[in-house]
């Protein structure tokens, strides 16, 4: 931008103007008498009042500058805030703005989408109220169950027994009908796709992911990524799991703002270990995962879920999932926007070893899959095809995982489900969390 303004030079020019008008006129009476009574006249006071004259134009040609220069370093950054999102590829600066100051649970609502109609056929959950224990463990005391879900962040809470709903709890503001995010615990139904997809012959765990996505090619270890290895967390790609929205272009969090996925993918192709030798959560295993499913089945992972699990097994309200741009690709690795009791439909699904409405629905193969430990933990925790397997408990029980605490949790043993979606911190209790959850399910 230039910085030739004439405008500012032409009232430098007027202010200087008026410095001239208010300047003292010349003594040109003679002699030095005249010089003298001159000064005398003039003395101190006379002095201080015209430097006051001649500074207030000094000080309205700084305030002029300043109140014509406030506006364009403004609009130099807000030109500059576009423009450098735009080359990012990100959402505009209003929409980081928003997703600072909008609950986790709702961010869904700041990006596009693509519907997943209720089923045509939905299947309310039969009612059956029981009673939950007075109190549950909490960080090494025992708090009352509601006690628990306030300090958490919850914002709906449901229980089924026997297919049964038990217990259902909402904060205010939130009811049956409101879609709320599923984060990451849209990788454990990103799993179901796989294992159906595994036994239509469509994918194999063996497959390597570069035979499905040429593109990713490296001619390196990368190359050697298998299915496997993304549905267990093995891939060993580094990409950190990074969710500081105060740092949002590094790791996940780039990747969560990302307006082009397939291209996050080939820019991020770097190893943190040899794949397939350990285990270490990433994201971006499930966001491969979810663009391999879409390449071998030809059709939206939207689509996929709406028609072989949404569908079939009764969902009563429609869906969302988040994409990178309109009409783009799922957001794989995380946002689901559904509502708390086709959340728990999924959970029964699981936990009645892939059966809904008569149907099989997921093969009780993979059912079995999930439900047994792959053989690298996850960050210290059991880990199986993108379902969790938490320390302690029955050492039969499974869940599906996302961050500020969404929980579908499975525990066969007790044939219940849990289902608790929170706008908790970042990580936040989840241990804690699992054992107030056990405690419920166990208390039938």
């Amino acid at each position: 931008m230039s910085d030739h303004r004439p405008g500012v030079e032409a009232a430098d020019e007027a202010d200087e103007a008026v410095d001239t008008d208010h300047k003292a006129p010349q003594d040109s009476g003679p002699g030095p008498a005249a010089s003298s009574r001159s000064a005398s006249a003039a003395g101190p006071t006379d002095r201080t009042v015209a430097a006051s004259r001649s500074a207030k134009p000094r000080t309205r040609r700084v305030l002029r500058r300043t109140l014509i220069a406030l506006p364009v370093a403004l609009g130099v950054l807000v030109a500059g805030a576009y423009t450098a999102t735009a080359l990012l590829d990100i959402p505009s600066p209003p929409t980081l703005v928003h997703l600072l100051t909008t609950e986790p649970s709702r961010q869904g609502d700041l990006f596009d989408t693509r519907t997943i109609p209720a089923s045509a056929t939905p299947a309310p959950l039969p009612v059956h109220d029981e009673p939950l224990p007075a109190t549950v463990p909490w960080k090494g005391e025992r708090a009352p169950v509601e006690q628990f879900l306030t300090t958490t962040h919850t914002n709906a809470f449901l229980v089924l027994r026997n297919g049964r709903l038990t217990h259902e709890w909402y904060r205010n503001g939130v009811g049956p009908t409101t879609r709320l995010s599923s984060w990451s615990a849209a990788k454990s139904v990103v799993s179901l796709l796989a294992g159906q997809a595994i036994e239509q012959g469509r994918l194999r765990e063996d497959d390597r992911l570069v035979d499905l996505l040429p593109q990713l090619k490296t001619g390196g270890a990368y190359d050697t990524i298998t299915v496997r290895d993304l549905l267990d967390m093995t891939s060993g790609v580094d990409v950190p799991e990074n969710y500081n929205e105060y740092y949002p272009l590094t790791g996940t969090a780039r990747m969560y703002l990302t307006r082009d996925l397939p291209a996050f993918a080939r820019d991020h192709r770097d190893l943190q270990f040899p794949p397939g030798s350990q285990g270490a959560y990433r994201s971006i295993d499930t966001e491969l995962l979810g663009q391999v499913l879409a390449k071998a089945q030809g059709r939206p992972l939207a689509d996929l879920l709406a028609d072989n699990i949404w569908a079939p097994m009764g969902a009563q309200d429609s869906a969302t999932w988040n994409l990178d741009h309109d009409n783009g690709h799922e957001k794989a690795y995380c946002c689901i926007n559904a509502t708390p009791r086709d959340y728990a439909k999924l959970g029964q699904l699981v936990l009645n070893n892939g059966r809904a409405q008569d149907k099989q629905i997921i093969p009780p193969a993979w059912i079995q899959r999930i439900a047994t430990p792959a053989p690298h933990k996850v960050d210290g925790w059991g880990y199986s095809a993108q379902w969790w397997h938490p320390p302690g408990g029955n050492g039969k029980d499974y869940s599906a995982l996302g961050v500020y605490g969404q929980y579908i949790y499975v525990d066969p043993v007790s044939k219940t489900v849990v289902v608790k979606l929170s706008d908790h911190g970042d990580q936040q209790d989840e241990q804690e969390t699992f054992d107030a959850l056990r405690a419920i399910a166990q208390s039938s």
